[in-house]
């Protein structure tokens, strides 16, 4: 299936590993023009030189509030407008609800909530001048079953999905969509770090990992051409781990 994003122009942050990196070579090999970003240089030069298509990778930390209007800016100076945005961030350390802490609690908001809320806002002027415009989060399944020792991403993220489905009634009047892509446990260098216990089912029973790529794929197609029915939804990735009915 042509997915209709020959020469798009799409930002994908977070992007030299895992779920970020998966979903940014997924719409490069479907002709988009990819921006890719990331704090590690070494890791983001070997990201650029692996994508199929045309790329800009920028060295940054998405978490720092100035960071979205530089991408931004870097994006529509190299490529002349923004069609596509995908926001992601590094998810928050392990940490059970009764011991989090207000700077972890901060932290975790401002890396997991507010980046894509700047994100966004920084990209829909431009957006809003494309045929139609496409934006995807990535979250995690734990908006939707709450993983008892990540509580951190728990708070931050389900307060995105709370968000996104607000923003989403706004925009969808003007063809451009919004949802959240919520992966599972995907065999990438964070699941490595949680280790089973962090990353899998309740009890620590280790998850079935998924494939990055595969999720990058789902992503892709929620920002497609032929997505545009599709807004305010949270798309579980997560291979039927979470337990939750919605």
């Amino acid at each position: 299936m042509d997915l209709g994003l020959q020469g798009k122009v799409a930002p994908v942050t977070a992007s030299s590993k895992g779920l970020g990196r998966a979903t940014a070579s997924a719409l490069s090999g479907e002709g988009a023009k990819v921006v890719i970003c990331a704090r590690g240089e070494e890791a983001l030069r070997d990201a650029e030189r692996a994508m199929p298509g045309e790329v800009l990778a920028i060295v940054a930390d998405v978490t720092e509030p100035e960071t979205p209007k530089r991408l931004v800016d870097a994006t529509v100076e190299r490529f002349g407008g923004l069609d596509v945005l995908v926001a992601n961030a590094g998810g928050p350390p392990p940490a059970r609800a009764l011991e989090v802490d207000d700077d972890a609690v901060e932290t975790a908001v401002n890396a997991n909530l507010l980046t894509s809320i700047r994100l966004v806002r920084e990209a829909l002027t431009h957006l809003r001048r494309a045929p139609w415009g496409r934006i995807c989060c990535i979250a995690s399944w734990g908006v939707k079953d709450p993983i008892p020792t990540l509580a951190l991403s728990n708070i931050a993220r389900t307060g995105l999905l709370a968000w996104a489905k607000t923003a989403a009634k706004d925009l969808v009047d003007e063809g451009i969509t919004l949802n959240l892509a919520l992966p599972g446990p995907h065999a990438t260098d964070r699941m490595l770090q949680l280790g089973p216990a962090d990353a899998g089912r309740a009890g620590g029973a280790p998850p079935r990992m998924g494939d990055p790529d595969g999720f990058g794929n789902v992503v892709a197609f929620l920002c497609s051409e032929h997505a545009g029915g599709i807004s305010g939804a949270a798309i579980p990735v997560d291979g039927a781990i979470s337990a939750g009915l919605l």
